[in-house]
């Protein structure tokens, strides 16, 4: 019969989950961590697989799971998965298609500094002196640890052991970390630049799901710069902004229940 796998573990894998367990299509749904489980109902069509994949790994994993179509809803910036993937099916002639979640509309704001990568920001004096609150979770802090001594630096992360330990590793101590899961709110994210007295925010280019539309707006009643790293570019072979053309997409590709 076959199954559709959804590269999950963001809110809008969720919201495509349902809409295809809803139309009684055999899914599975691959995420990075158990807290990620709770994403998704628990009904039958949908099955929820933890675990990390990649290139080697990939090969068994769709023959294992009969998968006849894969539907990428990772996170604009997981591009090792999506990579993955990609070639996979490309070598097993396996349909796919990217769902990327909207960018949001870019604004011609003095507060609003937008660069194409994190070296870019490295590399230059965006960080001298600053109070720094970086929103970018947790694999590139490293990047960060010749910043130290520069620049003071605050970290929000996921409330995972993974998380803390890459960050205290990046030389982070604990009255410059907090550990909250979205969403987060303007008055909390006010409440939390002002407390830290903030004075530069380094975020990526998430969109309205990963809260890019309020750092926005609290940067600007703030008065605080707010730095932007754009999304990694991905040769993707197709990809939509649709939910009804992904759902689409997994019909054509397999038999319902």
């Amino acid at each position: 019969m076959g199954r559709i796998w959804i590269i999950g573990g963001t809110a809008e894998s969720a919201v495509l989950a349902k809409a295809i367990a809803h139309s009684q299509i055999q899914c599975i749904v691959s995420v990075t961590t158990e807290a990620a489980r709770s994403l998704y109902p628990n009904v039958a069509p949908l099955q929820v697989w933890v675990g990390r994949l990649n290139f080697i790994n990939l090969n068994e994993f769709l023959y294992q799971h009969q998968i006849t179509a894969v539907l990428d809803a990772s996170h604009p910036y997981a591009v090792e998965i999506s990579q993955s993937a990609i070639a996979v099916c490309q070598k097993l002639q396996i349909p796919y298609l990217r769902y990327e979640r909207p960018v949001l509309e870019e604004r011609e704001r003095r507060e609003i500094i937008s660069l194409d990568s994190f070296n870019t920001l490295i590399c230059g004096n965006y960080l001298e002196n600053q109070r720094v609150l970086l929103t970018i979770g947790y694999r590139q802090l490293h990047l960060f640890q010749p910043w130290q001594e520069r620049a003071i630096l605050f970290s929000r992360l996921l409330p995972s052991v993974t998380a803390l330990e890459a960050a205290f590793k990046a030389g982070f101590t604990t009255d410059r970390i907090i550990c909250l899961r979205p969403p987060i709110s303007v008055d909390l994210e006010k409440a939390l630049w002002r407390q830290w007295n903030i004075s530069l925010v380094v975020t990526k280019a998430s969109g309205q799901a990963g809260g890019e539309d309020v750092k926005q707006k609290v940067a600007a009643e703030l008065d605080v710069s707010l730095v932007v790293i754009s999304r990694p570019e991905v040769n993707y072979p197709q990809q939509t902004t649709n939910v009804s053309e992904a759902l689409e997409f997994c019909c054509q590709h397999v038999i319902r229940t």
